[in-house]
């Protein structure tokens, strides 16, 4: 590895990015002088030469020209059919190139309509786990006795590099503690939810003396995947569905996500059953 001695640098600067070549200026190249890219070329990361002596970046030589080109010209300009903005976010946060970040991200949060717009990635993890509870049931005044049942704690996590869709989501689903609702409350790239249905031999209170919630869309879902002919699911008045478990709570996921452009990229363990996975990726070119 040579250490950059930017001094002994001269314009043009030819820089091969995984196979790429681009020639380019040292201005341009550290226009953000605190990003990875800009550290590159003041001297504070060492750097790798070819055999001509260009220097060698080993990323993604195809997007860079994207990144080149709002490091001259302080703007995004991306052709018509471009499909590849989640590989020019990441490569973008591999530079740290914070104002192009920052343009990347407002564009991915514009609203979209029917059927979505815009390239994007999703990911998907659930869990389910059985907990016993132990609770003192009231048979009489003054009578008590000691009472165990299982409920199973239900967790979702799901990312998305598409802050629009985070919202929407967190809009489609809903907590309920008794009598009361509540919508979930996102973050700024994943929503995290934590569900316990209540069982038939477990009293309202106690779940709800628990601090257990549980989980339903926020609308009838009448077309899901899930609900059509499933006696297992349930309805809250003229609302949504509950989601009893991980697989419906997956159907509801898909149903929202493909609605808006996604297709399914990956799933796990199973590829073949989808609703009962335990990973899943979705991609919107």
């Amino acid at each position: 590895m040579e250490m950059l001695d930017c001094e002994g640098v001269c314009d043009p600067i030819c820089v091969n990015v995984g196979g790429e070549l681009y020639t380019t200026t040292l201005d341009t190249l550290t226009r953000c002088r605190d990003s990875m890219l800009g550290a590159m070329f003041t001297g504070q990361i060492p750097l790798l030469r070819d055999r001509n002596g260009n220097f060698f970046i080993d990323r993604d030589g195809k997007p860079f020209r994207h990144i080149l080109n709002f490091l001259r010209c302080n703007s995004l300009d991306l052709p018509g059919d471009f499909t590849e903005l989640a590989l020019l976010r990441r490569e973008a946060d591999f530079f740290q190139i914070r104002p192009l970040l920052e343009e990347l991200e407002s564009r991915e949060a514009q609203p979209r309509g029917g059927g979505g717009s815009g390239g994007a990635l999703l990911s998907a993890e659930v869990d389910s786990q059985e907990r016993v509870l132990h609770f003192n049931y009231k048979r009489k005044p003054e009578n008590y006795e000691l009472r165990s049942c299982t409920v199973r704690v239900h967790t979702a996590h799901v990312f998305c590099t598409s802050h629009a869709l985070i919202e929407l989501l967190s809009s489609s689903f809903s907590y309920r503690t008794g009598a009361v609702s509540m919508a979930p409350e996102p973050g700024r790239m994943d929503l995290q939810l934590e569900w316990v249905p209540c069982p038939p031999e477990l009293p309202t209170e106690q779940h709800i003396r628990h601090g257990f919630r549980e989980l339903s869309t926020t609308q009838q879902s009448e077309n899901s995947i899930y609900t059509q002919g499933n006696s297992n699911t349930s309805t809250y008045g003229s609302g949504g569905v509950s989601i009893s478990d991980t697989p419906s709570f997956m159907a509801e996921l898909l149903r929202v996500v493909m609605a808006e452009g996604f297709r399914i990229d990956l799933v796990s363990p199973d590829p073949s059953d989808v609703l009962n996975c335990r990973r899943l990726r979705c991609v919107r070119y």
